[in-house]
């Protein structure tokens, strides 16, 4: 799918309600799910630096990560996710982008680590390929790329709007390879974590 489409779909009314499958299970649950992702990325992100969550929905895990000490930035490129965002946590810095603006926000700011979870498994090849240029953009050098980039076998790109995008290792690698990102083998966490 490609980012503008993933983009609408996730500002339907209601799509909050699919952001995680916790939610469904119960509230607590929902924000217990991002404490628990926020304690996962603090074993890996140096302690105080600042971190942008970009597809940071309505704060899950921006907001635990913040009150562990983090200077987090959240991003989203749908405009109800950044206001659900406002909502659950006024004073937390956070703006609206597709990643393909960071200049007109950041202007020459670079952040110490980026995590991109549950994002890329929705976006084609090309919209996910542009989206992680981008996000090592505004890596500083030695910096993190978290990013939730799955593998496999048989890589197929999704078409529907919750279905998971597959990438093969060799596509992965070469991309990785062309930018710069060099992998950190992390086997406690779900992700992939790059050094920039």
């Amino acid at each position: 799918m490609k980012a503008d489409e993933a983009i609408a779909n996730w500002s339907r009314p209601g799509a909050t309600d699919f952001i995680h499958p916790s939610r469904g299970i119960s509230e607590d649950a929902y924000w217990e799910s991002g404490s628990k992702q926020a304690e996962l990325l603090a074993a890996d992100i140096p302690p105080g630096v600042k971190v942008m969550d970009f597809g940071c929905g309505d704060g899950r895990v921006a907001i635990p990560l913040r009150a562990l000490g983090y200077e987090v930035t959240a991003v989203d490129g749908s405009a109800s996710m950044v206001d659900a965002l406002a909502a659950n946590a006024p004073d937390l810095t956070g703006f609206q982008s597709d990643g393909s603006d960071f200049g007109s926000h950041l202007g020459r700011r670079k952040t110490d680590a980026v995590y991109c979870l549950a994002v890329l498994i929705h976006l084609d090849y090309a919209s996910a390929d542009m989206l992680i240029r981008n996000l090592r953009a505004i890596v500083k050098k030695g910096g993190l790329l978290i990013l939730d980039w799955p593998v496999a076998s048989e890589p197929a790109e999704g078409v529907a709007w919750l279905d998971v995008t597959t990438w093969s290792q060799e596509q992965q690698d070469a991309l990785a390879a062309e930018l710069g990102l060099t992998s950190v083998d992390d086997q406690h966490v779900p992700w992939q974590v790059f050094r920039a």
